[in-house]
């Protein structure tokens, strides 16, 4: 199966390792996901995830995350949920 597209980097806070993504789908702390862009692509597990320096279990379609990533990103580098 193929991997979904579940969202797109609108910003990138290289001091903390943050990535803002806009989603298009759900996501969940725990599940994997994939970041692609510009030469760049790199699979990390989801440890924690931000909205409003409020801390998230679960996000839904439509809101706009803080990720927390291992790789630097770049803004419209596009956010894959990886399936098995």
């Amino acid at each position: 199966m193929a991997d979904k597209q579940i969202g797109e980097v609108t910003h990138y806070f290289d001091k903390i390792g943050v990535a803002v993504v806009e989603l298009t789908s759900d996501l969940k702390v725990g599940e994997t996901i994939k970041i692609s862009g510009r030469g760049n692509e790199f699979t990390q597990v989801i440890e924690s995830m931000q909205i409003e320096h409020a801390k998230l279990e679960e996000a839904h379609k439509d809101q706009e995350i803080g990720l927390k990533v291992s790789q630097p990103v770049k803004e419209w580098d596009k956010v894959y949920k990886v399936t098995a």
